[in-house]
């Protein structure tokens, strides 16, 4: 195959591909159809209803009328600020918030062990898979490793096929448990094959919680203190799950609509999650903020920081987007509670990692980006950081590739993955099928 000649072809049609496939603003105004399903004001068109989650952006004002206030976040009725303040300073809440979520209610002590144990159980993979299905053809893309690997294990599953409840929580529960797995020893197949580095495959030990094994697995020397694991784990429970309206989750709910398989329903929530506009925006951050060190010779300095921060609107520096990365939110308006527990844990990381200057830097951009957008963009309802601002800084701390960083999104999310395809099946019972209205022209 002549991979040249196909590409030079593809060039070539790309001039017909725009003129017959661009649709006009103006047809979307007249027919009424909201791009991206959002209305004009980036609200999301409701498409279905859910018991899962909860995200308050917007409380009823004077008449019925929205007014912002801060942002909430709700996992089955309970506020994520309570379910991470309630723990012990040394007690991990990933497996007591999957237990919530896939379940509705929140484990009691025999119920947590129960579903503990089967977690611990479920932390192997078939034999000869990490040879056989990982080491083979690694990829720098993590996700599409995972994803792979997904869809490889259902070939090892009697009953891949099955959309029966009981085999389909059954499924997710073994996918929750073996997501770290996959992601870890993906990375350390690519670090080894493509980076020539040290191959280490370390495996989970029964007992410790999904972020201490994560950690365990991913270093060299297996080890890690009280504080990392216990910020990881708090990053893990904030990304669980996010009101069911994200791209990858409606996507998990499509796909399970139609009957198929876990397996299937979960590679397609992957390859969402995987795309720039939703799961990457860490990643973004960081590099922005990698941009901003090496042009700020002073990091305290407030003054260059911003005047750096407006060449980075005004289109001058860092991707030329005019966009400062982990600032605002599509749901969110006064702000994002996830953030706001994040930044609650990181300066005690950053001094126990020796990063101060980091982040007192994060902090003045923090404060000084939204009067940088204001300026520019003459935008005063306020433009508070999202949790992506902090969370590339926190994995960075925690000296987690950026690799890693979207499949770390995908350990966490695959439990609120989990909770809609169950939700899905036992009350929905109907095929997605949105409508689209043609706009074609009729050619004699």
């Amino acid at each position: 195959m002549d991979v040249d000649k196909i590409a030079k072809y593809s060039s070539n049609q790309k001039p017909l591909l725009v003129k017959n496939d661009t649709i006009e603003d103006a047809l979307f105004e007249k027919y009424g159809v909201n791009r991206g399903l959002r209305d004009i004001n980036g609200k999301g068109v409701l498409t279905g209803l859910t018991r899962i989650s909860k995200i308050v952006s917007f409380t009823s004002g004077p008449e019925g009328k929205p007014v912002p206030c801060p942002g909430e976040l709700w996992y089955r009725g309970y506020n994520i600020k309570k379910l991470i303040g309630e723990l012990g300073e040394h007690e991990f809440g990933f497996e007591k918030t999957a237990y919530l979520l896939l379940f509705g209610e929140k484990p009691t002590e025999s119920q947590l062990l129960e579903f503990q144990d089967i977690l611990d159980e479920c932390r192997c993979l078939p034999t000869n898979f990490t040879r056989d299905v990982i080491m083979k053809a690694p990829s720098g893309d993590i996700m599409n490793s995972i994803t792979r690997s997904v869809l490889t294990l259902a070939s090892y599953d009697d009953e891949s096929t099955s959309s029966d409840l009981d085999i389909s929580t059954r499924q997710c529960i073994q996918l929750i448990a073996q997501y770290p797995m996959l992601a870890v020893y993906s990375y350390h197949a690519f670090n080894h094959y493509d980076n020539d580095q040290s191959m280490y495959i370390h495996r989970p030990r029964t007992g410790k919680s999904t972020a201490e094994n994560f950690l365990l697995m991913l270093r060299p020397d297996q080890k890690y203190t009280a504080l990392e694991a216990k910020v990881l784990d708090v990053a893990l429970m904030l990304h669980m799950e996010h009101g069911g309206g994200n791209n990858s989750t409606f996507t998990t709910r499509v796909v399970t609509s139609s009957g198929s398989d876990t397996y299937s329903a979960m590679a397609a929530a992957m390859s969402s999650l995987k795309g720039p506009k939703h799961g990457g925006a860490n990643i973004k951050v960081v590099r922005m903020m990698d941009d901003i060190k090496e042009n700020v010779s002073d990091w305290e300095n407030r003054a260059e920081i911003k005047d750096y921060l407006m060449k980075i609107l005004n289109k001058q520096a860092f991707d030329k987007s005019g966009l400062i990365y982990g600032m605002g939110h599509a749901v969110y308006s006064m702000s994002d509670p996830r953030e706001e527990v994040l930044n609650s844990f990181v300066e005690a990381l950053a001094k126990e990692k020796g990063m101060e200057r980091d982040y007192i830097l994060y902090k003045n951009v923090e404060e000084l980006a939204p009067e940088a957008i204001a300026e520019t963009r003459k935008i005063f309802k306020g433009v508070s950081p999202n949790v992506d601002f902090y969370s590339g800084l926190v994995y960075k701390m925690l000296d987690i590739p950026p690799e890693l960083y979207t499949p770390l999104f995908a350990t966490a999310r695959i439990v609120g993955w989990s909770a809609h395809r169950i939700e899905e099946l036992i009350g929905m019972n109907k095929i997605i099928r949105p409508a689209y209205k043609s706009v074609m022209e009729v050619r004699e």
